[in-house]
C-alpha cells in the first residue's frame, strides 16, 4: 500500500461513469443549496447533528426536523432529537437554537466573497458545535469546493495507504491543515476538487455517495 496504490484505486472509481455522474450531480445539488437561505440553514443544522454521530443518522433527523429547526425552542427540539435517537439531544438542540440566533451573521459571512479558509475559521470561532471538520462539511455542502472533510473514513484510507501514521481521536488545527494539504495534492494530481475527492473517498470506504 502507498500513495501510488491510492491514486490507482481512486482513478478506477473516477473512471466509473456511474459513480462519476452521481458525484457530479451531488456537487451540483450543493451549489443549488446555497441559493436558498432556508436550505443553507438546514444544512448547517445537519452538520451540527453529525458531529460525533453519523452522517446517515444526521440525514435521517434532518429530514424529520427540517421545519422544526426554524421554530422549535431548545426544550422542544431537544425532546424531538431524543425521540429520534440522537446521542446528544440537549447539546445539539442548544447549538441549533444558538445558530439560529446568529444566522443573519452566518449568512452574511458565507456570502461575503472572502477566502473560504477565512470563512471556515470564522465559523469554527462563532458557531457552537462546529470544529474544522464540521465547518468544512457545511461549506462543502453549500457549494464550496476546496476544503477537506477529514473524518474517520478519510483518515482510515490515508492510514491504510501509509499517508498518515495513525488515526487520532482529535485533530488540532495544525494537524488538520497538514492532512488537508496531503489531500489537496492528491486532488490536484487527479484533477478533481477536494469536494469531489471527498465523495470518491467516501464511496471507496462505504460503497455509497452521501453528502
Amino acid at each position: 500500500m502507498g500513495r501510488a496504490s491510492l491514486l490507482k484505486s481512486l482513478r478506477r472509481i473516477i473512471y466509473d461513469k456511474r459513480v462519476k455522474d452521481i458525484v457530479l450531480r451531488r456537487i451540483k445539488s450543493f451549489e443549488e443549496t446555497r441559493k436558498s437561505r432556508d436550505k443553507t440553514f438546514s444544512e448547517l443544522c445537519f452538520c451540527i447533528l453529525t458531529a460525533n454521530y453519523s452522517a446517515k443518522g444526521g440525514l435521517r433527523i434532518q429530514e424529520e426536523c427540517e421545519k422544526d429547526f426554524f421554530s422549535f425552542d431548545e426544550t422542544n427540539l431537544a425532546e424531538k432529537l431524543r425521540k429520534l435517537g440522537h446521542r446528544y439531544p440537549k447539546s445539539r438542540a442548544r447549538y441549533i437554537v444558538e445558530a439560529r440566533r446568529i444566522y443573519d451573521e452566518v449568512w452574511k459571512t458565507i456570502n461575503s466573497g472572502k477566502d473560504p479558509l477565512e470563512i471556515r475559521k470564522w465559523l469554527v470561532k462563532n458557531v457552537l458545535g462546529l470544529g474544522f471538520k464540521e465547518a468544512s462539511h457545511f461549506l462543502r455542502n453549500i457549494g464550496f469546493k476546496n476544503l477537506a472533510i477529514i473524518d474517520r473514513h478519510v483518515l482510515r484510507i490515508l492510514n491504510k495507504h501509509g499517508l498518515v501514521r495513525s488515526i487520532p481521536a482529535r485533530l488540532s488545527e495544525s494537524k488538520y491543515l497538514g492532512i488537508e494539504m496531503i489531500l489537496s495534492k492528491i486532488a490536484e494530481e487527479l484533477k478533481v476538487s477536494l469536494a469531489e475527492l471527498d465523495l470518491y473517498l467516501w464511496y471507496m470506504d462505504t460503497g455509497e455517495v452521501l453528502k
